[in-house]
């Protein structure tokens, strides 16, 4: 069932991501607005207590950037009333967070790669020549037995060399937009200017 659900929620996500690459901002401009897609079960979400933030393959933790990404998404999960407990520390609630960046192809094909994960394929639209997406996803979940409560991602598209295309810019965009309105509408897609 937690299968289905982030499947059928990931599914929505392509949706936004193909209709990011043909509507406002396609011309590459960091103006045209994060697309993003939440996914939760519609229950409350389990109290807010002490929450770890580990990168979804711990070897991204030595990425260049990482520790800017992993400190957005720790600003708003302190925002939304979260402690933030040291990685590793075995606090029963983890934040899973990635980041990736590429053309709109590479993250479409990188998506494809992840479809146990609850994502599909987008399906781009138009050139991406001199464009570079970036994708943070987040997943909130219960250490003891790995249920997934609360799950999402967020694009933005950026010329590419530009300020807003570099990881920590980007990040900086991409986590507010995320966290805004928690949990949000599950398996809708939306745009935030």
């Amino acid at each position: 069932m937690k299968t289905a659900f982030l499947r059928g929620g990931a599914i929505l996500l392509a949706l936004g991501a193909s209709a990011c690459a043909s509507r406002g901002g396609s011309d590459g401009s960091a103006h045209g607005g994060v697309d993003v897609a939440r996914f939760h079960l519609g229950q409350p979400i389990i109290a807010k207590a002490q929450i770890a933030i580990e990168p979804f393959d711990r070897a991204d933790s030595a990425r260049p950037g990482y520790p800017a990404v992993a400190a957005a998404v720790a600003r708003e999960l302190t925002r939304l009333g979260w402690t933030i407990a040291p990685a590793g520390s075995g606090s029963e609630q983890i934040a899973l967070i990635d980041i990736e960046q590429g053309s709109r192809e590479s993250i479409a094909a990188l998506t494809s790669a992840r479809i146990g994960r609850g994502l599909a394929p987008p399906q781009a639209t138009g050139s991406s020549a001199g464009i570079t997406a970036t994708l943070l996803e987040v997943g909130l979940r219960r250490r003891s037995d790995a249920t997934v409560f609360w799950e999402g991602r967020a694009v933005v598209e950026a010329p590419t060399g530009s300020a807003e295309a570099e990881p920590t810019a980007a990040a900086a965009r991409l986590a507010p937009a995320l966290f805004q309105d928690f949990p949000g509408e599950s398996g809708r897609t939306i745009r935030i200017r």
